[in-house]
């Protein structure tokens, strides 16, 4: 099944010549051997003294689902090109060709100008790359902007204390909260609407309360969400990181 690349920390990855990168984790909140796709990667989470070998065997019983929702997910896989006009949280996308050689981007007026060569082949992967780094830093630019300030203002609206604020790319979770209260956030948390985004701040505030997913944490969301907790987790569900 796997070779292993590396070892760090509570984190080990492997690669699978089928299902590609596979990172095994263990999480101090897991109750239960569970498997998530995200970003073409399967990420396999283990509870506090979980064994690998047991892992191993869940993953090789799910195989043919893993392989069948990465084929799906690689099927509607983003392409740009100049047809694209993605809504984002704050802008829209713009992407046209230009006689200049080099591709760059302006953000303006709540559209993000990305200037392609006039010769750019869309279908080459590495253009497509450019281009997803670049909608990166326009979204890493935006939540450094505007998710800081959200969630400070959320947090004194419902007595909450954390401790700092950090923005990183995670495409495996829209946000985390330490024992420290310390938050991450990911950037891709630009690309909701703001009513989502608000809802992921709130967990991850309720988190400086009640680390876990008990019926505490659950109550105390929907508190700070109005009775809307289960739904609006049903909404964030349909969306993709």
């Amino acid at each position: 099944m796997k070779s292993i690349t590396f070892v760090a920390g509570m984190e080990k990855k492997i690669e699978d010549k089928v299902l590609g990168t596979i990172t095994v984790r263990t999480h101090p909140r897991a109750k239960h051997y569970t498997l998530r796709i995200s970003n073409g990667s399967i990420y396999a989470t283990m509870p506090p003294g979980g064994n690998e070998k047991r892992m191993f065997t869940f993953i090789e019983e799910k195989r043919e689902a893993l392989q069948n929702i990465i084929q799906v997910k690689q099927l509607k896989r983003l392409f740009w090109d100049e047809t694209s006009s993605n809504q984002y949280t704050t802008f829209r996308l713009h992407i046209f060709r230009t006689e200049r050689d080099n591709f760059y981007m302006k953000l303006d007026k709540e559209v993000l100008h990305i200037a392609c060569p006039e010769h750019t082949d869309f279908r080459d992967n590495r253009v497509q790359e450019i281009i997803q780094n670049i909608i990166d830093k326009a979204l890493r630019h935006e939540a450094k902007r505007l998710l800081p300030e959200r969630i400070d203002w959320l947090a004194k609206q419902h007595s909450f204390i954390y401790r700092q604020v950090k923005i990183n790319k995670s495409k495996s979770r829209w946000g985390s909260c330490n024992v420290k209260k310390d938050i991450n956030l990911s950037l891709s948390l630009m690309t909701l609407p703001w009513h989502l985004i608000d809802y992921v701040l709130l967990h991850e505030l309720c988190h400086t309360v009640v680390l876990n997913h008990s019926d505490r944490f659950w109550q105390l969301m929907d508190k700070v969400t109005n009775s809307q907790a289960k739904a609006l987790r049903k909404e964030l569900k349909s969306q993709t990181i």
